[in-house]
């Protein structure tokens, strides 16, 4: 398996574009190869497992309609005689310098279109203040399908893509912000010119006040329906353990976004945000 996806245009892609956004030995760069799986043993994995599967790196999560006396009853039986042996190995990714600007392209003989993602690192963590404005911004860019700004610019307008989005994406030591969109490949650099203009837009005037109420409330109203399943409660309770979050975060998030301004929002991508500061992959034909 490993031999092919090694070879495959897709992997290729992120792999390029990882190793453009990240230091050499950065956790994000390891990839096996079919080389360093064969040479496994059984004993390998046993020590993997007894050195980084723990207790006290473990979060359970349990839902359903039971009390608290029956699941601790049920999580003892099955958990309680599992200890934790040795240090406690360091489970975060370090934090990260901000990447250079670079432009790689990966040829793609399947694909008629290019497939173009402009990412890069921003100094905040998921926990910095300023998350939730850029979050706001994020939306407004491309949170509501035609309601936004780049798919307004670069689909409905230009015609220049089919697909636009922008992403941001905080954990608890790096933040990664980006925007990826398809399209001819005469129009890579086009597309491009449009989303950076939209950038130092939103860097230099204020957002009008319905187009905040918009982007306000489209995540405000995807909270609950964030955890409007048994799935959905008990992922978002986990990943706010493992990025060590309150668990009410959910509700913490709205009382942000219901706060911030325009202002805010200008401000927070004046600082954080560089529009020419990407690193560039295109998978695909050659652009022109």
């Amino acid at each position: 398996m490993l031999a092919g996806k090694l070879q495959s245009p897709d992997h290729i892609a992120k792999h390029t574009l990882r190793e453009k956004l990240y230091p050499a030995g950065d956790p994000s760069l390891r990839q096996p190869t079919p080389e360093s799986v064969g040479k496994l043993t059984l004993e390998d994995v046993k020590d993997y497992f007894r050195k980084n599967y723990r207790p006290d790196l473990t979060t359970i999560v349990v839902i359903g309609r039971v009390n608290t006396e029956e699941a601790s009853a049920v999580i003892e039986k099955y958990f309680g005689e599992w200890k934790a042996a040795g240090p406690k190995p360091d489970t975060d990714n370090p934090a990260v310098p901000l990447n250079n600007v670079t432009a790689s392209v990966v040829p793609d003989a399947s694909r008629v279109q290019d497939e173009v993602v402009l990412a890069e690192m921003i100094g905040i963590t998921r926990s910095h203040p300023d998350y939730y404005k850029l979050n706001v911004g994020n939306h407004v860019l491309s949170g509501g399908f035609y309601a936004t700004r780049l798919y307004h610019d670069l689909r409905e307008q230009a015609g220049l893509v089919y697909t636009v989005e922008s992403f941001l994406d905080a954990r608890k030591t790096r933040a990664l912000f980006g925007v990826f969109y398809a399209c001819d490949p005469p129009n890579v650099y086009k597309a491009r010119a449009l989303v950076e203009r939209n950038l130092r837009l939103l860097q230099k005037k204020k957002i009008p006040a319905a187009e905040l109420r918009r982007a306000k409330t489209l995540l405000i109203r995807q909270i609950p329906l964030s955890e409007a399943s048994v799935d959905g409660i008990a992922s978002g309770l986990l990943e706010r353990s493992v990025e060590d979050l309150p668990l009410d975060e959910p509700l913490n998030a709205a009382r942000h976004y219901l706060k911030i301004t325009p202002s805010d929002v200008r401000d927070a991508f004046a600082r954080w945000i560089r529009p020419a500061g990407f690193a560039e992959v295109v998978q695909g034909p050659e652009p022109r």
